[in-house]
């Protein structure tokens, strides 16, 4: 039977965190954590994530969000997201946006660093900007009544960012490599990342009444995060050093 497009566009599922609660979520990576070899490109996205979703369960249960259920709900929906695209049901496929990480998660020359950062590009990039609107929709609220719950989670993601830099930035041992990749991963800015899909959410909010409109922002949203996604996860193995070439 071929496989047909997933669509990407924000649902209305009409859960909330009483049913499909945060502690799910994390079961469901840990599952996917235990289940797969820890090079697979998903497994190391999958670590740095748990560990977020973790920190958020942390913050939400101490009362360090100013709307626990506001933030419970969006870290859901974010996280359904991501989970929905690396384990699709059997007639579907995954977002655009996370196929080149699907497609190059065991390749050999791709790097721990760029299977990370690819994949919070993807969920980033894309899968935030339908979370806010999921979350709206479950909450019956307008995105700006979610801006503190967004920004922090943000603020999370981008202490993230960091450790990943630094605890997955290539050894000694691989200095031949390390120019491409500071080059080909030092363009991507997860602060810019959060500023445009604060913006898409808006926009896909303001456009839930044309739905034809918001299908297409939609596509094209998730075709251009997966191509900054493919860029990111160029295989790096034999490449010359950037400061070894002529110029």
């Amino acid at each position: 039977m071929p496989q047909t497009e997933q669509s990407t566009a924000p649902v209305e599922t009409g859960l909330d965190t009483d049913r499909t609660s945060v502690d799910e979520v994390l079961a469901r990576m840990r599952a996917l954590d235990a289940a797969l070899p820890p090079g697979d490109g998903i497994a190391v996205f999958n670590r740095v994530y748990l560990a977020v979703t973790q920190e958020v369960g942390r913050r939400i249960d101490t009362g360090r969000f100013p709307d626990a259920r506001a933030a419970g709900t969006l870290d859901v929906r974010f996280a359904e997201r991501y989970l929905d695209a690396v384990d699709p049901p059997a007639d579907r496929r995954p977002p655009a946006c996370w196929r080149p990480l699907l497609q190059f998660r065991r390749h050999p020359g791709v790097r721990p660093l760029q299977f990370a950062l690819a994949g919070i590009n993807a969920h980033i990039g894309h899968d935030l900007a339908l979370a806010v609107v999921d979350a709206c929709r479950s909450l019956g609220c307008e995105p700006d009544e979610l801006e503190d719950e967004f920004d922090r989670v943000g603020e999370l993601l981008g202490s993230l960012e960091e450790r990943v830099r630094e605890e997955l930035m290539p050894g000694p041992d691989l200095l031949e490599i390390a120019d491409p990749l500071t080059h080909l991963l030092g363009s991507w800015s997860l602060e810019r990342a959060r500023d445009a899909t604060w913006t898409a959410a808006r926009a896909l909010w303001a456009l839930r009444r044309l739905p034809d409109v918001a299908e297409e922002f939609t596509e094209r949203l998730d075709t251009a995060v997966g191509f900054a996604g493919r860029m990111m996860l160029t295989p790096l193995s034999g490449l010359t050093p950037l400061s070894g070439l002529a110029p």
